[in-house]
């Protein structure tokens, strides 16, 4: 889940871009939007600070996330424009995703692993082009709602349970995880392209809300109207470090895209193992 606004170099536009911060912070659509106000208190260790996001993340999607969050990753009438334009972003990406896949032809009896699989936006059309999924949610209750999709549609090929990322085992042919860095601060975020690099035999998808001074300014806009549900944090990567960190895992970035709506913004990789 990506950090998202746009604006121009015009005053105008800018006032507009403010506005737009406002409007996403009152309609509180939470992780897909801004991270909360510092914290007054002292700054946490990395580790204590991954464990609390973490927390933070599992309690959020297993409480009024879930309920929000099923309603964009649906076709649900009941949710505003914001919401709206968050939806069409991710299945932008998603669909991006899927051209990949469908352009190689070869998915079909694959293992695939989607970590942060949400209620299976990517898995189950993945599974629908014949693939083995295995996919895992640190929400239980996004997890299970994947599970009952799947198996409306009839899927039998594909698995999802819960689990944090970091706890994910296993090898797999490809391995997936869309609209997720967005949880991991910057000295995790290193460690977890590794984990996916280490359950991969062929490649990683991967993607990230990208740091620049455009949306790291925008960003600092949003934080200035705190929602009351904003109860997860939100961090960007520098694109860069993204690529230094799939090429000491032993992978080389074969494929990108941008997706960008009004309040999404997601870079996404595909890297082929060397």
């Amino acid at each position: 889940q990506h950090v998202h606004w746009k604006t121009s170099c015009t005053k105008s536009a800018i006032m507009k871009a403010s506005i737009a911060a406002l409007a996403l912070a009152s309609v509180a659509v939470s992780v897909e939007g801004f991270a909360p106000q510092p914290s007054r208190v002292s700054m946490p260790s990395a580790l204590s600070s991954s464990n609390d996001d973490i927390t933070e993340v599992r309690e959020y999607f297993n409480n009024e996330g879930f309920s929000r969050w099923n309603k964009i990753y649906s076709e649900s009438d009941e949710v505003n424009s914001v919401q709206l334009d968050i939806r069409t972003g991710h299945d932008q990406t998603i669909q991006k995703i899927l051209n990949w896949i469908d352009d190689d032809g070869d998915i079909k009896g694959k293992t695939v692993c989607d970590c942060g699989c949400g209620v299976g936006s990517l898995a189950i059309p993945l599974a629908q082009m014949g693939a083995k999924i295995s996919a895992s949610d640190i929400s239980d209750a996004m997890s299970k709602e994947a599970g009952r999709r799947a198996k409306s549609m009839g899927i039998r090929n594909a698995k999802f349970y819960t689990s944090d990322l970091e706890s994910v085992k296993g090898k797999y042919n490809t391995v997936t995880c869309v609209d997720v860095a967005i949880h991991y601060p910057s000295e995790k975020m290193g460690e977890m392209i590794q984990h996916l690099g280490s359950l991969a035999d062929d490649r990683v998808i991967i993607s990230f809300a990208p740091k620049t001074w455009y949306y790291v300014g925008l960003k600092k806009i949003g934080e200035l109207f705190p929602g009351p549900s904003k109860t997860t944090r939100a961090y960007l990567h520098e694109e860069s470090f993204v690529r230094d960190e799939l090429a000491k895992a032993g992978f080389k970035i074969e494929r990108q895209e941008m997706t960008g709506t009004n309040f999404y913004f997601s870079r996404l990789f595909e890297a082929k193992r060397v």
